[in-house]
């Protein structure tokens, strides 16, 4: 099992790049809106499923139950997944390609950090399942995602 610490960290550097080059590349209200944004839905939604008992977290330090590095991963995962998008098309079209990218990632790596230890899906609704991973979660990453990146629509 990967430690915690490293885990923790490196999904927090991933943020932080992703954080560093929009600085360096986008208008700073787009990456204002974006970060910050993004960073506050994800903490609502995880605080949220949280709540319910529908997750729980194995990682800190937490605010709330939510793991800080989470806001990190969060943001970065969908900014590079926007910016993919937005190498093929613009606006609306680029939020949904690009939440659809990041619904992928999710898709393709969430069960790992279930098998690692890192988070417990502990809720027993309806619904189909993926490696352990519940419907739900991929439906977040859809709204959360597209939510994020739509917050830069009127900045770029």
């Amino acid at each position: 099992m990967p430690s915690s610490r490293a885990f923790a960290a490196s999904t927090t550097a991933i943020g932080l790049i992703a954080l560093a080059h929009a600085v360096l590349t986008w208008p700073l209200e787009a990456t204002l809106a974006f970060f910050a944004g993004g960073a506050a839905i994800a903490f609502v939604a995880e605080a949220a499923v949280i709540n319910l008992d529908w997750l729980d977290h194995h990682v800190g330090p937490k605010v709330l139950g939510v793991p800080i590095y989470v806001l990190f991963g969060w943001t970065g995962v969908v900014y590079l997944s926007f910016r993919v998008a937005l190498l093929a098309v613009d606006g609306v079209p680029a939020v949904a390609l690009g939440a659809a990218i990041a619904t992928t990632y999710d898709i393709l790596t969430d069960h790992r950090g279930v098998a690692d230890g890192h988070w417990t899906y502990t809720d027993d609704l309806p619904g189909p399942r993926l490696r352990e991973v519940p419907w739900w979660n991929f439906a977040g990453w859809v709204v959360i995602s597209a939510a994020t990146a739509a917050f830069t629509l009127p900045f770029l």
